[in-house]
């Protein structure tokens, strides 16, 4: 009797997670809890899933630029490449950019990390690996993203985590959020 070998490529069933929020709600912790677990989780928040884009001030949509005349989106081909990969039954990816809803169909679940004011500016000021938000400006324009993005993020959402409660637990809050979904997990 002959068995037949099948190519990861060939996974039928391919969930992908996004894991949003703004920058120090906790997506890169999580991400690594994730691939501590097994996972394959990525975050796009870096150089080889993102890009930086010249970018005009928009006053319809304030702060769209992180440095004057520019902004920092996903590199969408280099993301759709990523998503096309069928070598796991559940991705997760984590990140947040001002280009990210072109690819909200591809995702089964949007889940939003959230923290308050003061946990985020705490967190920004004492991460590590990432610089970005221990200027006072980028600090203040973080801030003001969590007013104005932040209540877009939602209503794309399916579920919200309030990270200020231990990563393991919103680790846990996510996994049985996805598993309720899934049965497989």
């Amino acid at each position: 009797m002959a068995f037949k070998v099948y190519e990861p490529s060939l996974v039928l069933r391919h969930f992908v997670v996004l894991i949003t929020g703004m920058s120090g709600t906790g997506k890169s912790t999580v991400i690594l809890d994730l691939q501590s677990r097994g996972y394959k989780a990525i975050d796009l928040d870096n150089d080889t899933f993102s890009i930086w884009v010249d970018a005009e001030a928009d006053p319809t949509y304030p702060d769209n630029e992180v440095s004057p005349g520019k902004d920092w989106v996903w590199n969408e081909p280099r993301v759709h490449e990523l998503l096309a990969i069928r070598d796991t039954e559940l991705l997760f990816v984590s990140g947040c950019a001002s280009n990210m809803s072109k690819f909200y169909p591809s995702f089964q679940h949007i889940i939003l990390l959230t923290a308050p004011a003061s946990t985020i500016v705490a967190r920004l000021q004492t991460r590590e690996g990432n610089t970005y938000g221990r200027s006072s400006e980028e600090v203040a324009r973080v801030l003001r993203l969590q007013q104005i993005i932040e209540p877009l993020l939602r209503r794309a959402a399916d579920l919200e985590i309030d990270t200020s409660i231990s990563h393991p637990s919103a680790v846990e809050l996510i996994l049985s959020h996805i598993g309720k979904s899934h049965q497989w997990l």
